[in-house]
């Protein structure tokens, strides 16, 4: 966060500092512009050239006599002839003559004020104005203390600049350092969890801003990632629950059968044909347990939603059952329309017919019914006691009046996934037969 803190610090010290020579250069130049007006203001109104022209001074013998204009107070003046010669009005410097300036001299307009420099290398600032005859007076004004004084304000400006920048930088560091405080709390926790995956490490949130918003994002990720965590640790333990009583009677029939054959003890044949039938089922059991936990552990992002006609998603689902079952499959599907995984749709509503069938008679009826959204798959079994329904659609859960049957508890576990994934809401209740009777409302339109 110290980078962080020094480059924001950084960024204001020079936003400050670029707003202060802005300032500063108008200021100069403003200044500049304001003094320069009143030298032109005094050389344009200034008493030099009228008091020469009141004075009616013989204007040939300016370059003569001109010490006597300067003892009389007329003076920083210079002659030009239409030709282009000049020369000073007294012992004075002379000024490099412009083209305005004969121009001015052969009866045209006074010059516009410039600046110039004389032949002692002294900074001026000089007008022209006509005087007639083939003459013209250019009077200057030395500009010495105006470049002092604009040079000690530069300087006085620069100092000021730098003072504010340096002062700029010190307040952007303090208040990078306070506004990043929270920041500095949410990376020490984000590396607490990074070095002891301890995920029950919540924030202190305070305001609302984006920090804050950071901080309650972080919390509930953290909390997600807990959630995660212990469904994942619980559905471990289920498994190898699970998993520990077909492998233990699996591993028991194999060590017989190998036992029988190290001995030179053959078994009866019907006892043989009883432990490999035996192990076949309990193959088939482990290798459907197996499919089922990938089912409800894998990691991939859902499946992109397409249109889904859900009767005939159903369909396929009773056909697909009705290969393997000893039962009358009783359906009345209705079209309805939705968004989803044909897919997932499928195995759901195959897992619900399996789950009836499972538990009906043979030779019963097990009723599939889609009506407005609502599909409803009802058998003629035992049904389903009402304090045991809140637990049917938990991984791993099982009645205790079924576990002498085939299955693993997660069938329902997978039919609610799913449910969940398109926004459905489930339900369990009684068939009017007294069997068990499952309900998925699904989102959609007919």
């Amino acid at each position: 966060m110290t980078g962080l803190r020094a480059r924001l610090a950084l960024m204001s010290a020079a936003a400050v500092a670029v707003a202060i020579v802005a300032v500063s250069a108008l200021a100069w130049w403003a200044t500049s512009r304001t003094m320069r007006a009143q030298v032109d203001q005094t050389l344009s109104r200034g008493p030099l050239a009228s008091r020469v022209v009141a004075a009616r001074v013989n204007l040939d013998v300016l370059c003569t006599k001109g010490d006597l204009l300067v003892q009389a107070g007329v003076g920083s003046m210079q002659l030009v002839r239409s030709d282009g010669s000049s020369c000073p009005v007294g012992s004075g410097p002379r000024v490099p003559v412009a083209a305005a300036d004969v121009a001015a001299a052969r009866g045209g307009e006074p010059t516009r004020p410039r600046d110039a420099t004389t032949d002692t290398g002294l900074h001026v600032r000089t007008v022209t104005v006509p005087a007639g005859n083939g003459y013209a007076l250019t009077t200057w004004r030395d500009l010495t203390e105006l470049d002092a004084t604009l040079t000690s304000l530069a300087r006085g400006l620069l100092a000021a600049g730098a003072i504010g920048a340096f002062g700029a930088l010190i307040a952007g560091w303090v208040v990078a350092r306070a506004g990043l405080r929270p920041l500095d709390r949410l990376t020490g926790a984000a590396e607490h969890v990074a070095a002891t995956q301890d995920l029950q490490v919540p924030i202190e949130v305070r305001g609302d801003d984006e920090v804050a918003r950071l901080a309650h994002a972080f919390n509930r990720m953290t909390g997600a990632l807990e959630t995660a965590r212990q469904r994942q640790r619980q559905m471990i333990a289920d498994a190898g629950h699970e998993l520990r009583t077909p492998l233990t009677s699996l591993r028991t029939n194999i060590d017989l059968l190998i036992r029988s054959a190290d001995e030179d003890r053959p078994l009866d044949p019907a006892d043989r044909a009883d432990l490999l039938h035996s192990v076949a089922g309990q193959l088939s059991e482990l290798t459907r347990l197996t499919g089922e936990l990938t089912l409800l552990s894998h990691d991939e992002p859902v499946a992109e939603p397409v249109p889904v006609r859900l009767d005939e998603v159903v369909g396929r689902a009773v056909r697909r059952a009705a290969r393997r079952a000893r039962h009358q499959l009783v359906t009345d599907l209705r079209p309805w329309h939705l968004a989803g995984d044909p897919a997932g749709l499928e195995r759901a509503a195959l897992n619900l017919i399996d789950n009836a069938i499972k538990f009906s008679p043979p030779g019963s009826a097990v009723t599939v019914r889609l009506r407005s959204g609502l599909l409803e798959v009802a058998d003629e079994g035992p049904g389903i006691p009402e304090f045991e329904r809140p637990q049917v659609f938990q991984r791993f859960w099982r009645s205790p009046t079924a576990r002498a049957l085939p299955g693993s508890g997660l069938g329902l576990a997978i039919v609610a996934d799913v449910a969940e994934t398109h926004g459905a809401t489930m339900a369990v209740g009684a068939s009017p037969s007294g069997g068990a009777s499952v309900t998925v409302r699904f989102p959609g339109h007919p």
